[in-house]
């Protein structure tokens, strides 16, 4: 539980770091904060039962491609997120999507902010494994 719990915020923690850093990805969760530990959650079970399936189907390219299919497979993931976030009006969005068409800002943005995401939750996870009892 403790595990879950962590990984819980090491998420909210690396996405308020790409809202604050990546323009355009707007969170508003205005004094309901646990919209934000609710999006954390959501993403979380995404990386966790969707993510390897797709990394799995899109391994042959990735090969291919030297990695740079992951960061496709990562900003897809983070598109996803942004979607069922809207569906359950929870106010993640990135560059006004959703609603609004999906274009090429929208990738390029959502790429940004799943760097910025990676970038934090490795670090934050490194920073985990060095206290010891978390």
């Amino acid at each position: 539980m403790i595990d879950f719990l962590v990984r819980l915020l090491i998420n909210a923690a690396a996405l308020m770091v790409s809202v604050a850093l990546v323009p355009r990805i707007r969170f508003d969760f205005g004094d309901e904060w646990w919209r934000l530990l609710v999006v954390a959650a959501i993403f979380g079970l995404i990386n966790t039962f969707i993510r390897p399936i797709v990394s799995l189907l899109s391994l042959p390219i990735n090969l291919f491609a030297l990695g740079l299919v992951g960061m496709l497979v990562n900003t897809a993931m983070l598109l996803l997120l942004a979607f069922v976030s809207g569906w359950l009006a929870l106010g993640f969005q990135i560059a006004g999507w959703p609603p609004g068409q999906l274009d090429v800002d929208v990738v390029i943005y959502a790429a940004l902010a799943a760097l910025v995401i990676s970038l934090v939750a490795t670090a934050l996870g490194l920073v985990r494994r060095l206290v010891p009892g978390v």
